[in-house]
């Protein structure tokens, strides 16, 4: 089976005159429909660099990244730009609402910017907001949402133009536990029924428990790929 999502040796380098920093070194892995990751590391180990590369935001120095396939890296920067707003998703810690449109507005954002706006994509904009719990919040600014709840409204942003591949870059940092918690089951489900290919970047180990794989990143290298559903328990029991 040929994976959504696939790096290939990727590199990332920096020189700063004499010195070369590898923020990533010859990371390869493979992520396929319907699997959900969480991309672990310290600081400064390397994963927003990868996930940037995956998001198709940063070229590789040296390997491949490729989504359904496709090299990322042999694209230009306007095909890149073409394929990262139809292909992929992407969850900020953030969320980057904006401000002015509605929860409603702000999911339809995407299939606008594609050219996908029509009736069929409303009703599909109407039954993931239901499904993400939104419906009564549909016309509200974000300003007036919880944190969970715009962090619900970007996970609804990054699916809704059918994506190969969605990313979240610490979607849960800003939120309680029991919030953290509820987001991370949502966004679990949704990739699984919807057969995305999902990483997820955290710090907190506990949301793991609801990711298939854990890639742990370390030095900009891949320390280890762990599949096995009670090794990832020990893990997280670990801390």
């Amino acid at each position: 089976m040929t994976p959504v999502l696939e790096t290939r040796e990727v590199s990332k380098i920096y020189k700063n005159g004499p010195t070369e920093v590898r923020a990533v070194d010859t990371a390869s892995f493979q992520i396929q429909a319907g699997e959900f990751v969480g991309l672990v590391g310290p600081s400064g180990s390397g994963k927003t660099t990868m996930l940037a590369m995956l998001a198709a935001l940063l070229k590789p120095s040296k390997g491949e990244v490729l989504i359904d396939d496709v090299d990322l890296g042999s694209m230009s920067d306007a095909d890149r730009v073409k394929f990262r707003r139809e292909r992929i998703g992407f969850t900020f810690q953030a969320n980057n609402l904006v401000p002015f449109l509605t929860v409603r507005e702000n999911v339809e954002l995407m299939l606008r910017l594609n050219g996908q706006y029509d009736k069929s994509s409303s009703q599909s904009v109407d039954e993931l907001l239901e499904r993400l719990g939104l419906t009564d919040r549909k016309n509200s600014l974000p300003s007036q949402l919880s944190g969970g709840q715009k962090q619900r409204v970007a996970i609804a942003r990054s699916l809704i133009h059918n994506p190969s591949v969605v990313l979240a870059d610490e979607p849960t940092a800003s939120l309680d536990t029991e919030r953290a918690f509820q987001v991370t089951r949502l966004y679990s489900d949704l990739i699984h029924e919807q057969k995305k290919a999902g990483i997820m970047v955290t710090h907190d180990l506990r949301m793991c428990v609801f990711v298939d794989k854990i890639i742990q990143i370390s030095d900009g290298k891949i320390a280890s790929i762990i599949e096995d559903r009670e090794a990832i328990d020990a893990l997280i029991a670990c801390g």
